[in-house]
């Protein structure tokens, strides 16, 4: 966004040069006489000084919030900073904010949704990634929301956007996943995030997220205004929005076809050519020998399709003409987007409730079944859930038992939270899950959580490397009932003497301390660390030396981590990255 500081006097000039020398990307003019060109010319005009200047000169220039830049003002004192038009669709809102946090001023935001806590509506295409339709009065429907009336919530795909009306929606909201369970006439308005295209009326605010993809074959030189007719017509009596296809596939052989290419570029979606042996390796329900004959491959439009989507068919080849020429078009829905079965791991995190990511505790929200493994989540986690979400403990099944107690949920299109502790992919065990889903062919997604070593750096108020001496971090367990492999027995791992976070290894001790003692001196600094973050979290520190006589003392067995290593406690040593004489990407050396 192209933004521009206009001040009248010295004091608001000063604020006007701390505010860019804090980072933000900003021309500054005294004074200006060519408003009108400032007008045209920026998409954000930030005045310093008082209200009334800022609203005298932009007055003349007014027309529409759809057009209009964005404009703020801040007094020259840098105490308060307000939107003063184009608050939500140019930005001036989200730009007051920023640039309040910036001074540690005041944001002064009069937006009605914004003061009452509710979605933008019309920011939410913009946030999302969605295409907004509407065929009633948008604001009178905007209006209808903000002043909390009935409204109906229709999710047909899973994304971000969807995740978040979910879980932050206000109590006048109802959700739906099935556009057939709303009953139109009892709601006065009606938000659907969906590709398909429903009859509600004129009290819906349809958006649109691109999560088709569009396979297309066709015979050369088709013309293309009356093929993007015909298409937008065909998709529509399928009840599929155009605006909801994310890309155009065809083999290589068509990737210079003008009718294909002026319909991306006019779409604003990117034309992917595929590779005619790519295309051959689907099994298509619908295969010709004439394509095969023209392009090596049994299929064009179903092949891309389902390549693009990595689903199956939506809309299984449909032929079509225009102008003379054939074409045939298939679709799919990008498969992580679907409403149907769904299972996401999710990293809790190492114990505090708190200490999940924004994105998991959302999961949680949203889940109709949680799967948590009881042995090392607390329980509390899965307080998040929604009313109606199935709580299970994996404590104590075997892998299959776990399978067979998510299967039932995920057959019936619902969404599945498999909670680990810490980040699943460590030590998380949901590998051999994994690999029975792809059998399964189960959709599933992971989300990353902090894990138990990040939290004993935190805990310990140590940094796990120190500028010139450690260097490396290792994550790794003790051999016990679980062999290792000889290159990672921990006295090899030792010679190194880097910081090393040791897993699932207290109750060998002994043996932990006589591998580590080949190598690290016994005075090397050591913490055992039970239950991190949890509420009964317990530190010891010792040195290497009574690393055994610590953990037995204190009878440590599960959910402890030890911690070898000089950097535990160090204050020594200094970065370049904040040295004076330092040059880098964004700073000049002193």
């Amino acid at each position: 966004m192209s933004k521009i500081i206009i001040t009248h006097s010295d004091k608001g000039e000063n604020l006007a040069n701390s505010i860019i020398n804090n980072g933000f990307n900003a021309s500054i003019v005294r004074s200006p006489k060519n408003y009108e060109e400032l007008w045209n010319k920026y998409e954000a005009l930030i005045f310093i000084g008082a209200l009334g200047i800022c609203v005298r000169e932009i007055a003349a220039f007014l027309e529409s919030k759809k057009s209009d830049p964005a404009v703020i003002n801040i007094d020259a004192n840098g105490q308060f900073v307000q939107p003063v038009v184009s608050g939500h669709l140019g930005g001036a809102n989200q730009l007051s904010e920023d640039l309040a946090r910036l001074l540690g001023a005041t944001p002064v935001v009069t937006t009605v949704s914004d003061t009452s806590g509710l979605w933008a509506l019309d920011l939410l295409p913009q946030q999302h990634n969605w295409t907004l339709e509407c065929e009633g009065q948008l604001t009178q429907l905007m209006a209808a929301f903000v002043n909390k009336k009935k409204t109906a919530l229709l999710l047909e795909v899973r994304d971000k956007g969807s995740l978040f009306l979910e879980t932050e929606k206000p109590d006048h909201v109802d959700v739906f996943f099935n556009a057939d369970e709303i009953h139109a006439e009892h709601y006065q308005l009606i938000l659907a995030v969906t590709p398909f295209v429903h009859d509600f009326g004129k009290k819906a605010i349809y958006y649109r997220p691109k999560v088709l993809q569009l396979g297309v074959g066709c015979q050369r030189n088709l013309p293309f205004e009356s093929f993007e007719k015909e298409l937008v017509s065909q998709l529509r009596s399928k009840q599929i929005s155009p605006l909801a296809v994310a890309a155009i596939g065809t083999v290589n052989l068509k990737s210079d076809e003008t009718a294909l290419i002026e319909l991306a570029k006019k779409w604003n979606i990117p034309l992917k050519a595929l590779a005619d042996d790519i295309l051959a390796d689907y099994d298509i329900p619908n295969p010709s020998e004439k394509v095969s004959e023209v392009t090596g491959s049994y299929s064009v439009s179903e092949a891309a399709a389902m390549h693009l989507s990595g689903n199956s068919l939506l809309v299984e080849k449909s032929k079509a003409k225009a102008g003379g020429k054939y074409f045939t078009f298939a679709l799919a829905m990008d498969k992580k987007s679907e409403r149907k079965g769904f299972v996401e791991f999710v990293g809790a995190g190492p114990g505090d409730p708190e200490l999940v990511s924004v994105r998991g505790k959302r999961m949680l929200q949203t889940a109709d079944m949680i799967l948590y493994a009881g042995s090392l989540v607390p329980k509390e986690l899965t307080n998040y859930a929604k009313a109606g979400c199935v709580v299970k403990s994996s404590a104590g099944m075997d892998l299959i038992t776990q399978i067979e107690s998510m299967k039932p949920f995920y057959d019936r299109g619902l969404f599945v939270v498999r909670l680990h502790t810490g980040d699943p992919c460590i030590y998380g065990a949901i590998q051999e899950q994994m690999a029975i889903m792809d059998q399964l062919k189960w959709n599933y997604h992971i989300t990353p959580g902090i894990s138990s070593f990040q939290a004993a750096a935190a805990a310990l108020e140590s940094q796990f490397t120190i500028p010139e001496e450690v260097q490396t971090i290792i994550l790794t367990r003790g051999e016990g009932r679980t062999p290792m492999p000889d290159r990672e027995q921990l006295n090899q791992l030792a010679r190194s003497q880097s910081t090393m976070c040791i897993y699932l290894s207290a109750s060998i001790a002994e043996k932990v301390q006589a591998q580590l003692s080949e190598h690290y001196p016994p005075e090397t600094p050591v913490a055992v660390c039970y239950k991190l973050t949890w509420k009964d979290e317990k530190i010891y520190r010792c040195t290497l030396e009574s690393l055994a006589k610590t953990v037995e003392e204190n009878n440590l067995k599960m959910t402890t981590m030890i911690v070898v290593g000089k950097a535990i406690d160090n204050r020594s040593g200094f970065s370049k990255l904040y040295d004076r004489e330092f040059t880098h990407a964004f700073r000049e050396g002193k």
